[in-house]
Parts: C-alpha cells; sequence; structure tokens
C-alpha cells in the first residue's frame, strides 16, 4: 500500500494515493515541493497550493503558441527529412564520406528471385523487406530507405522535401528561440525545467525512476525530476544541436561558418549527429504522447491548447 509523507509546512494531500501519513525523520524542504512515497523510495513534485504548480497546469499563451509551432515543424521536419535521407540511405564519421565503410546504410539487393531490404549497422545487417530498403504495395514496390508513408512528399523529389525542411526548420528555429528567450526571462525554464537539489538525491532519483517504470506517477501540477530532465535535454541540447548540425550540412553555410561543421567532427558527422537527434526526437515523441495518453489526454490537451486549470502538458 502506497504512503504519504508529511513533512513540516508541506501539505501532503494526494486524493489518488490511499494509506496511512507517516512522520518521518524531518529535513529541509522548499516549500514548492511536495514528497510522495512509492514503494522503494519517495518522489518529489511541486505543492498543488504552490505559484509554481498553478503555472505547470496552466500554460500561458505564449508557451502554448511557441509549443504549438515547435510541434508543427517537428512533425513536418522528420517526415521531410527521410525524404532527403532517401537521396543517399547512407551515414559516415569525419569531413568526408567514405562510401566504402558507413556506419549506417539502408539499401535492397537481389536474393534470389526475390528483393530483400536490409539494415547494416556497423558489422550487423538486419533483414527489412518491406518496411526499409524495399517496400510499397504487392506488384508495385520499390527499392527506398524509408517506405512512401514515412516521407514527406510520399513520391521521390528531393527538392520538394528540401523546400518543406527548410520552411519547417524556420517554424523550429523561430519558436525555439521564442520559448527560451520568454522562459529565461520568465523564469519559466529555472522554475520548470530545472531539477531541485532535493530532486537530485540518490534516493529521490531512484524513486522517481521506479514510478515510472510502474507507472504509478503522482497527477500534482509540474514536472517530476525525469521529465524535467527530459524536456531540459530537448530544448536545450537535442534542437538546438540538431539545428546546427543541419546548417552544417549545407555549402554555404559550412563555407562561411565552418565551426558549424567542426564542432561534430566534420560535416559527415554532422549529418549522422543530424540524423540520430532526430531519432531522439521520435522516441521523446512518443514517451510523450505515451505519458499523455495516460493521464486525462482530453484535460491536458485542452490546457496545452486552450489554457485550462488542471492540466499538465
Amino acid at each position: 500500500m502506497a504512503h504519504l509523507v508529511a513533512f513540516p509546512g508541506v501539505d501532503a494531500a494526494a486524493p489518488h494515493l490511499h494509506g496511512p501519513v507517516q512522520a518521518v525523520r524531518p529535513f529541509a524542504l522548499p516549500q514548492r515541493l511536495r514528497c510522495v512515497r512509492f514503494p522503494g523510495g519517495y518522489v518529489l513534485t511541486p505543492d498543488p497550493a504552490s505559484s509554481d504548480a498553478e503555472a505547470a497546469r496552466r500554460p500561458g499563451p505564449w508557451t502554448r503558441l511557441t509549443h504549438a509551432l515547435i510541434a508543427a515543424s517537428v512533425f513536418l521536419l522528420l517526415p521531410s527529412g527521410l525524404q532527403i535521407f532517401n537521396a543517399h540511405p547512407a551515414l559516415y564519421t569525419g569531413e568526408v564520406s567514405r562510401f566504402d565503410s558507413p556506419w549506417l546504410e539502408i539499401g535492397a539487393r537481389e536474393r534470389g528471385e526475390a528483393m530483400q531490404g536490409y539494415l547494416r549497422i556497423g558489422g550487423r545487417e538486419f533483414d527489412t523487406t518491406g518496411v526499409l530498403g524495399w517496400s510499397g504495395p504487392p506488384g508495385a514496390a520499390e527499392k527506398r530507405a524509408f517506405p512512401a508513408w514515412a516521407t514527406l512528399p510520399g513520391y521521390r523529389s528531393l527538392a520538394t522535401g528540401r523546400n518543406w525542411h527548410l520552411a519547417a526548420a524556420w517554424g523550429l528555429g523561430l519558436g525555439l528561440t521564442a520559448y527560451l528567450v520568454a522562459g529565461l526571462a520568465g523564469g519559466r525554464l529555472r522554475r520548470s525545467l530545472v531539477p531541485t537539489r532535493a530532486m537530485l538525491a540518490p534516493r529521490a532519483v531512484l524513486a522517481d525512476l521506479a514510478a515510472h517504470l510502474t507507472l504509478r506517477l503522482p497527477e500534482a501540477g509540474g514536472y517530476n525530476l525525469l521529465q524535467r530532465l527530459a524536456y531540459l535535454g530537448v530544448v536545450v541540447l537535442v534542437l538546438p544541436a540538431m539545428i546546427v548540425s543541419g546548417l552544417a550540412m549545407s555549402p554555404a553555410v559550412h563555407a562561411a561558418a565552418p565551426w558549424t561543421g567542426d564542432i561534430f567532427g566534420g560535416r559527415q558527422s554532422a549529418r549522422s549527429a543530424h540524423f540520430l537527434g532526430a531519432c531522439l526526437l521520435v522516441l521523446f515523441i512518443g514517451a510523450h504522447l505515451f505519458m499523455l495518453l495516460l493521464h486525462k489526454p482530453l484535460r491536458r490537451l485542452r490546457g496545452m491548447t486552450l489554457g485550462e486549470r488542471e492540466t499538465r502538458p
């Protein structure tokens, strides 16, 4: 049975948990946090009565606008990026392409009377027929790294894919810049995304990990440790790195600012980093949507789009 832990001056009420309140050895806990005990430890979440939790439950207009712009841009960037990748479905490291030794390659070959799609990573090769390398409806299958349903546009067109990608990149750059500037100026990034010292305690970290693995998360407003680290990593590291690596792949930009490729170890390494960043974004979006579906999805969607209370993005 789950227990709540009462700390001096901190509200420990949690209507979604039932069990006796335990008295524990008191220690200093910020007034904006409350500690909920799960089997194996404690999870620190913002106190629902605090102003920080209220801000997290009710995103402001600027947050909602930038969230929509960034989300729309990413959902255009991913499929258009796959269209561009299909033009040369192999990745290398360093400054130049070594066609005989890619670290990742997607292709197709004849196997008897049939075609076989494959994914090669390092020295390992996987049969991906029908998904990667060789895909399409019966009788109309074709050799292409990613299938038509995953690319923008669905037909083969490198030029059109680049146009969509560049247009969406402007939206991402503007949305991310506006979000970071507003978040830093208003203190939202620090309050909502930067982990507190108490959250980083080893026991609290392990408990937060256990709560996520068992899907027993508090429904109080605000982000817990793993959520803060995930959002902070995407907003501060992954998205900026993808923007810089994308610029490095432009011959004109790289000629004017060679550092865009140098920081990754070369233009081909920048292309690889760009692809891996996209993979991380897909994982993040999948986890984000999964957690959304677990906790009142319609109410939380209304909160992020209309700004209603008692919701979290």
